[in-house]
């Protein structure tokens, strides 16, 4: 992959951020600093850094969002705000799977339900 001002200025935003931004999000920041950068082009190194490894791409609410923290944790979909956290590999008991015979190379995990603000605003 070549070198992009673009794509590195993706990757650190995205990397900036806890928030699990959709692709429109992104490309509103990254139109702040530059104004010529197009939707598609975002669209496309979201792509691309996603297939490569370098970020997680992660389904929810009918979008994609995404994740500069490729280390292995979990993350917790709340139907209520739409938000998406993230929840430390040890916060949940996982099932001995290697114990089964299988080898793990690596896993994606969703959780869904209300979160804690919005459970109390209920």
């Amino acid at each position: 992959m070549r070198y992009s001002r673009q794509r590195e200025a993706l990757i650190e935003l995205l990397k900036s951020t806890t928030s699990h931004p959709d692709a429109e999000w992104l490309y509103l920041n990254l139109k702040k600093e530059y104004p010529n950068i197009s939707l598609g082009t975002v669209y496309r190194n979201l792509r691309m850094l996603a297939e490569n490894g370098e970020i997680l791409e992660l389904p929810a609410d009918g979008t994609s969002h995404f994740d500069g923290d490729v280390s292995e944790h979990y993350h917790f979909y709340c139907s209520a705000c739409g938000r998406i956290f993230d929840l430390p590999r040890g916060s949940v008991k996982a099932p001995e799977i290697e114990d089964c015979g299988f080898e793990v190379l690596g896993f994606e995990l969703m959780f869904r339900g209300t979160c804690a603000e919005c459970k109390n605003n209920q």
